[in-house]
């Protein structure tokens, strides 16, 4: 049967156990990536999987792996699934435990930031499905205490971040030890030259399932650009816009984490919470009972750098602000898909000053639309820029033109050269 007429979970030929988790949890039809991967996962294929999060890609590799391992088996793990960060780690675990709940597979998570002695502990208890960052995985592996033969299916997932992030010595290590003749699974929200070198060196004849083209925004969310001419202006837009009643649960994305914690201090001090902030400076336990906080409704505001908001699935987050342009372009891509999930409606708002318009505009050739641009509100205090944001901006907006056109000189040359 064509994957695009498989149109009921029954039609992707599961097991009893998974379609009756599946209709536990909501799940009423597949979505497009779930149609077409689960067959092929299913036939043993490779897959190369292009989809951003809320598509439904977790499910769309995680039930066939469910399906193929069937019961507890043994000792050592049977599939394993590397992902970039703890965060992910731990919600891609939460996500495959609801779909095994009527299965007795067992899943274990292995992640840095926390002492392995606990994580041993549980693979040593058994295990059918490892879910791992890859730095926590080859620590294991070369202390001795993570045996690796039998893992006949490898999923990455995230593969453009974990790129991003430095980890292709890794990913490498971990080839090398695992067993040649597997199944590779490989999902990324973008299919960029990094990623698809990967798939050539590790990847042997694999289907390619791109649900939409590489790098395009949800459709489900609204997105909107508010061009500001400072900092301060900033700072007062954000004000305006979470006292209005319809920001229920918002995400807020800065660039850096000291703008991350002066975004958490400013919100907090006028009471426009509750609100939290996650960053790599902050401890395992604290980013995760944040997450947990922000998913269970407790939250109102997450304030969170890009790093550490990969992983956060929560479904009815009614904004995202991008209180920074984010200068990895793909990451725009991720921020504002963590709104319009589930076919949920979202709403994604970017403050745009002078020296990121630049930025935007690559963002919008990245995606092939255009983002539209409002007004700020009347009731939003503009305020002067100070000279020294002045001057970086300048200085930003020469970087910028030089790298269009490398003979120009820059603003402050000219200047220099006409008081001459």
């Amino acid at each position: 049967m064509e994957a695009q007429n498989l149109v009921s979970w029954s039609d992707l030929k599961l097991n009893p156990q998974l379609l009756r988790a599946v209709s536990e949890l909501g799940f009423e039809h597949p979505t497009e990536v779930q149609r077409r991967v689960i067959p092929l996962v299913l036939g043993g294929q490779g897959v190369i999987g292009i989809a951003q999060t809320g598509t439904g890609k977790t499910a769309a590799y995680v039930l066939p792996l469910l399906k193929k391992l069937t019961h507890a088996q043994g000792t050592e793990a049977r599939a394993l699934v590397l992902a970039p960060t703890k965060e992910l780690v731990v919600q891609l675990a939460t996500h495959a435990r609801e779909l095994a709940r009527h299965t007795d597979l067992r899943i274990v998570t292995l992640y840095g930031g926390v002492g392995p002695k606990t994580q041993i502990e549980q693979m040593q208890a058994g295990c059918d499905l490892l879910i791992a960052t890859p730095g926590r995985f080859m620590e294991l592996y070369l202390r001795g205490d993570l045996p690796s033969k039998q893992i006949k299916i490898l999923v990455l997932d995230e593969a453009d971040r974990m790129l991003d992030m430095g980890f292709l010595p890794q990913l490498r290590r971990v080839f090398e030890v695992i067993p040649q003749k597997r199944q590779t699974l490989l999902f990324s929200a973008t299919f960029s030259p990094k990623v698809e070198k990967l798939t050539e060196e590790f990847l042997l004849y694999p289907a390619k399932v791109e649900v939409t083209p590489q790098a395009t925004a949800a459709r489900e969310v609204k997105q909107v650009q508010v061009h500001v001419p400072n900092l301060r202006t900033k700072i007062n837009l954000l004000e305006y816009l979470l006292k209005e009643p319809e920001f229920t649960r918002v995400m807020v994305f800065a660039r850096t984490k000291q703008a991350a914690d002066d975004v958490f201090k400013f919100v907090e001090r006028k009471e426009l919470g509750p609100v939290r902030v996650i960053h790599s400076n902050k401890g395992q336990n604290s980013r995760i009972q944040a997450m947990n906080e922000f998913r269970d409704g407790h939250l109102r505001v997450l304030v969170s750098t890009d790093v550490s908001a990969r992983g956060i699935d929560v479904s009815g987050v009614s904004h995202v602000i991008n209180f920074d342009v984010p200068l990895a372009y793909e990451d725009y891509v991720h921020r504002i898909g963590r709104t319009g999930r589930a076919n949920q409606p979202g709403d994604a708002i970017t403050f745009v000053t002078p020296a990121e318009e630049f930025h935007v505009g690559q963002i919008e050739k990245l995606m092939r639309e255009k983002i539209q641009v409002q007004p700020i509100p009347k009731p939003v205090v503009i305020e002067d820029t100070l000279k020294e944001e002045q001057q970086e901006q300048n200085r930003e907006l020469d970087r910028q033109r030089r790298k269009m056109d490398p003979s120009f000189k820059g603003a402050f040359h000219d200047s220099k050269r006409m008081r001459k």
